[in-house]
């Protein structure tokens, strides 16, 4: 219906607006007033009478759902859902497959009309061929005999000529009879059916893949998983209507609350059917909007999906991004959007937590090198003063041993000067004697010697000359100290 408003500019300049009904139509030359209106949706009741076009009480419905997003808009008593009409017409698969489900039925009783008409396989007897048997102890080889020996044992017996010795047409006397044209039957009545059973899932989609039948044993993975795709594809808009009846029930019985609590005359009994607590708590829907109320419907995920989350999962744990402890999380998450997006939210963690945890190991090691870098520095300089301790040492007793050495020097020289000193004062007295003899001897030979004086002392000059001179027992060298002090100055003189 149209909401339907006069508009009315008064003396002042002001505008004024006067309801009225929806035959209102001013004239196009109005100049102070004008039409404003918009279009609400509304409800009809009344009674069909069935069996024929008669309405009964037809008006408009006394209470209406609104949302309170909306006032223009009105939610219908019954949820429906057309999901594949064309042309006004809605196609059904219950329409489609009647023709295929007929057929189903009538060769099925055709079937069963084959299978009463049925008989058993039979035998044929030749009366004849059993006339020219002598089985050979004098008994007669009767007809009913032969079918009794051939139904116990499934032997017969025979004979190929005759009494005559011509040959014997009849030399089989017992065969069977197949009555196979009633199998033939059947077997056609059994690919007709299965015929018009493949005709049903083509149809309507559900495939052996998707009907929970033992599919073909040679039959791929990835193509059943392909043929269970298509069945979901052609019966998705099945789903899509119970989705969308379930989400529209609920918005519905939302509104439905609020209008309780909010118009409906009957809110203390539904306050004392639900209890003051819960009213309490539903008071709050009243000024809210559908979308306040957060109504979403999320489908349990199938094995693919799960397949997909855990391959997910498996690479974010190959990687090192998560935690076993996330994973097991994630795991009892049935949303696998909601899952993915915990997943995400808990990889960026790790990650932070990663590096804030080698930011601290970095931030150790580089202490942990000045500290052994102080400690190496400490060690260096405690080795260079133990070092330099240790050459102060060295050379103090460097110095003592050279002291020794110059003293055991100098005591070693001095017994060799002394002895030196020895022979020296030895080979002077030695010589002072041989002077005093030689003395000794020119006075008491003064006269030989001066007769001879003259020719024996050119003899005697060339003796000295050729004596040797007295050995020096002085040692070269070895008076003299390390410091250069000379011991040669203690010589005898």
């Amino acid at each position: 219906m149209n909401e339907v408003y006069k508009v009315k500019e008064t003396g002042s300049g002001a505008e004024k607006a006067i309801e009225k009904d929806d035959t209102f139509n001013p004239p196009e030359d109005a100049e102070n007033f004008g039409k404003l209106q918009r279009s609400v949706e509304c409800l009809y009741d009344g009674a069909l009478v069935l069996g024929t076009d008669k309405l009964l009480k037809w008006e408009m419905s006394k209470n209406m759902m609104r949302p309170k997003s909306d006032f223009t808009k009105v939610k219908m008593n019954y949820s429906i859902v057309a999901p594949r009409m064309y042309k006004g017409k809605i196609e059904s698969l219950v329409k489609r497959i009647t023709g295929f489900a007929d057929m189903i039925q009538l060769t099925h009783l055709k079937l069963q009309q084959v299978m009463s008409r049925m008989v058993p396989d039979g035998v044929y007897l030749d009366a004849d061929g059993l006339a020219e048997i002598d089985l050979g102890n004098g008994t007669n080889y009767s007809p009913q005999e032969a079918l009794n020996m051939f139904f116990q044992t499934g032997s017969v017996i025979g004979r190929s000529f005759t009494s005559e010795g011509d040959m014997n047409p009849g030399k089989v006397p017992i065969q069977e009879i197949q009555s196979g044209s009633g199998g033939n039957k059947m077997q056609s009545l059994i690919q007709t059916y299965n015929y018009y059973l493949q005709m049903i899932r083509d149809v309507t989609g559900l495939n052996e893949a998707r009907d929970g039948s033992m599919p073909d044993k040679y039959s791929l993975v990835g193509v059943q998983k392909l043929a269970a795709a298509n069945s979901n594809t052609a019966t998705r808009h099945i789903l899509q209507s119970g989705l969308f009846l379930t989400s529209e029930v609920a918005e519905c019985l939302s509104l439905r609350i609020s209008d309780i609590l909010e118009y409906s005359p009957t809110a203390d009994a539904f306050v004392q059917q639900i209890g003051s607590h819960n009213v309490a708590t539903l008071e709050e829907m009243k000024n809210l909007h559908l979308y306040d109320f957060g109504i979403f419907i999320e489908l349990a995920p199938d094995e693919e999906e799960k397949g997909l989350l855990e391959n997910n999962i498996q690479m974010a744990l190959q990687q090192g991004s998560v935690d076993l402890e996330d994973v097991i999380d994630i795991r009892e998450i049935k949303n696998v959007k909601v899952a993915n997006q915990v997943l995400k939210l808990r990889r960026r963690k790790k990650g932070e937590k990663d590096q804030l945890v080698q930011q601290q190991n970095i931030q150790a090691q580089s202490q942990a090198n000045i500290q052994a870098q102080e400690a190496s520095a400490q060690m260096e300089m405690q080795k260079n003063q133990a070092i330099a301790q240790t050459d102060a040492q060295l050379e103090q007793v460097k110095s003592q041993l050279d002291m020794q050495k110059m003293f055991q020097e100098a005591e070693i020289k001095k017994q060799l000067m002394e002895l030196e000193f020895n022979f020296n004062m030895k080979l002077k007295g030695v010589e002072t004697e041989m002077t005093k003899s030689k003395e000794k001897e020119k006075e008491d030979r003064k006269d030989e010697r001066t007769r001879i004086q003259a020719s024996q002392q050119s003899e005697l000059i060339d003796q000295r000359k050729s004596e040797k001179p007295p050995k020096n027992f002085e040692s070269a060298g070895n008076d003299i100290l390390g410091g250069g002090f000379d011991l040669g100055a203690f010589d005898p003189r």
